[in-house]
């Protein structure tokens, strides 16, 4: 997908196009991107809201600094659709997030453009000022090095600790401030507040700020002691001046002249800038604005009426909303259930217990390392907190998860959503690793459920567990049954179960990658090959009962799981059998050890090896070999 012939946006192949544009031809610019986007994905499903939000922000930025030698870095990745176009890549961004095309995220490989990779939030300004540390020692003293840090970014712990630390030296970095309010879901917190304070003032007038006479003309006029001139506008007390930067704002984020004189007036001056932005998630499409959550990434969408299609005929719920409504459930005959959640009480499906029970249900912002100590906090004192982190964020409070709860032996309850391959958010958010870190911690139940009911059943016996964490991993997927709202029942911690005998060959799986081999014995079965399927549910503690008569009745065992198969469930078993002294021949199938690209899930398990017509396909080999 192109842009019409005789648009700005078709003469754009690179940020040097823009350098000769009037301010009109910049604002159609804007529009023209702006609609552009919203052609495209709203025909290849990807991030909508966030990138709509910073059109004019980007188109500023590219005008006024010299990208690529300056360095651009995006904070929450999703927000750089319009780099992307106007860097380069305007003609393949209808790949955007498919297998094999451009990826949905900046990637360093994929151009000299996007300075950093960023899929996590809250790393930009650290990483801007790493940049700029280096150009100070190369004695690159023309280099810029701007971070673009918002949706909800500054609410996380390293984006605050790389402020603190900026602040403390003369580096050239500018940090711009996009505050739109609002990650996926509402921001939270005081710095919410706070901006929200700021923004109530008298806007950043550069116009104004040029006849009160004090545009800069030299920047030697502003040493480390003197006030910087968006403190004319503001009052006295300012977060970021107290950091040592100079602050300007705030200004409108959808003002793309103003952003660029604003711009072109503060890049020269020396040390930590902070430019705070004021824009609209959504801006220019009306559903975006109105259901800024729903938008976030709605999926295909009628470009015109803005409604959202339905991709697909299955009826059956997600694991998310099997989770949430079951830990509702909980939750009405336990008052000690807490609920807790990093910024994602939506996709999580927190919001149905935050609806019933909003003083029990917990947003701490984009801060996993917080979220989980905070847990700890709560399950010292008695309560039971049930602590809802996406498996790829769940990395970022590794050690909190070690120091924190698993060495006091506290009972709070890890519900590890998005475990597995995710699909077209690439290698930043597949939740490959999880299995792997839990197993690599003592005093840790590490559960995953087949199904639906398997899910409610762990749920129920973890909150009933209290002799440290529990945790339960669970894909972002559909469930497999029409009926799984039935009675919870209380499971022996530890024990699998057998769902099938057979003759030679056995499959040990854990989770939903379970449906898989069940499929594929179903096939296999019609070709008179007979193969066991065990379906383990714990990876610790693992059940010794169930390896020790696989080890005894098969010859080959394969281990089948949607995680790495370093460190996790093949791991296990294959340490089981040296242990042992088995001698019986391994087969592992899950996520290789390298870092699996973006693209339709179904694609990617097939790439990995281990969906249906892998499974059939490897087990069958063995058989007739």
């Amino acid at each position: 997908m192109t842009p019409k012939e005789g648009t700005i946006l078709s003469t754009i192949n690179s940020p040097a196009d823009l350098k000769g544009l009037t301010d009109t031809e910049l604002i159609q610019l804007s529009d023209e991107l702006r609609g552009f986007i919203l052609d495209v994905v709203s025909v290849h499903p990807g991030h909508l809201g966030s990138s709509l939000g910073v059109v004019e922000l980007t188109v500023a930025i590219h005008k006024v600094f010299n990208t690529p030698f300056d360095r651009l870095i995006w904070d929450v990745g999703h927000q750089a659709y319009g780099h992307k176009i106007l860097t380069g890549r305007r003609d393949e961004f209808h790949t955007n997030r498919q297998f094999g095309g451009i990826a949905g995220f900046p990637v360093r490989s994929e151009s000299e453009y996007d300075a950093f990779g960023t899929g996590h939030a809250s790393t930009s300004v650290s990483a801007a000022l790493g940049m700029a540390e280096a150009s100070n020692l190369k004695g690159e003293t023309n280099r810029k090095h701007i971070a673009v840090i918002g949706d909800g970014a500054l609410t996380g712990g390293m984006a605050i600790e790389g402020m603190n630390n900026a602040g403390a030296t003369n580096a050239d970095i500018l940090i711009i401030l996009n505050d739109n309010g609002i990650s996926i879901d509402e921001n939270v917190g005081s710095l919410k507040n706070y901006f929200s304070q700021i923004a109530s003032t008298s806007k950043y007038d550069i116009k104004k700020w040029k006849a009160l006479g004090i545009a800069i003309k030299n920047v030697d006029e502003l040493t480390n002691d003197s006030p910087s001139i968006g403190r004319k506008f503001q009052r006295k007390s300012n977060l970021f001046e107290a950091m040592n930067f100079r602050y300007f704002g705030p200004v409108d984020g959808h003002d793309v002249t103003s952003l660029v004189e604003a711009m072109a007036e503060i890049k020269n001056i020396p040390g930590p800038k902070l430019l705070h932005i004021i824009t609209k998630k959504g801006k220019g499409f009306k559903k975006a604005e109105a259901e800024q959550t729903k938008y976030h990434a709605p999926g295909r969408f009628n470009r015109i009426t803005g409604d959202i299609e339905s991709v697909d005929g299955n009826s059956a719920v997600t694991y998310q909303e099997v989770f949430g409504k079951t830990l509702l459930e909980l939750a009405d005959s336990n008052n000690k259930i807490i609920g807790i959640t990093p910024a994602m009480p939506t996709g999580s499906a927190l919001n149905f217990m935050k609806d019933v029970y909003p003083e029990r249900v917990f947003d701490v912002g984009i801060a996993e390392q917080h979220a989980v100590t905070f847990a700890a906090g709560l399950a010292a004192e008695g309560f039971k907190p049930i602590c809802a982190i996406y498996s790829t964020f769940l990395q970022r409070a590794y050690d909190q998860v070690i120091h924190d709860v698993a060495l006091q032996k506290l009972p709070v309850v890890f519900c590890v959503d998005r475990a597995g391959l995710v699909g077209e958010d690439g290698a930043t958010h597949h939740g490959a690793f999880d299995l792997a870190i839990m197993n690599s911690i003592p005093g840790i139940i590490i559960s995953a459920p087949i199904n639906e009911v398997e899910l409610r059943n762990m749920l129920y016996t973890s909150t009933k567990y209290q002799d440290g964490p529990f945790s339960i991993r669970y894909p972002r997927t559909r469930g497999v049954l029409e009926k799984w709202s039935l009675p919870m029942e209380l499971l022996d911690i530890g024990k699998g179960r057998c769902l099938r005998e057979g003759k030679e060959i056995a499959v040990l799986s854990i989770g939903h990658a379970g449906n898989f081999v069940i499929d594929a014995l179903n096939i296999l079965a019609e070709k008179n090959i007979n193969v066991g399927h065990f379906d383990m549910r714990f990876l610790r503690p693992i059940d010794q009962e169930i390896l020790h008569h696989v080890f005894n009745s098969y010859d080959h065992i394969f281990t089948v799981e949607d995680g790495s198969i370093i460190g996790g469930l093949g791991t296990s078993v294959v340490e089981y059998k040296n242990q042992q002294h088995y001698s019986n021949r391994i087969i592992k199938l899950g996520i290789p050890q390298n870092y699996i690209p973006h693209g339709k899930v179904q694609i990617l398990h097939k790439e990995c090896g281990y969906d249906t017509d892998s499974i059939v396909e490897v087990i069958e080999g063995l058989f007739n070999s």
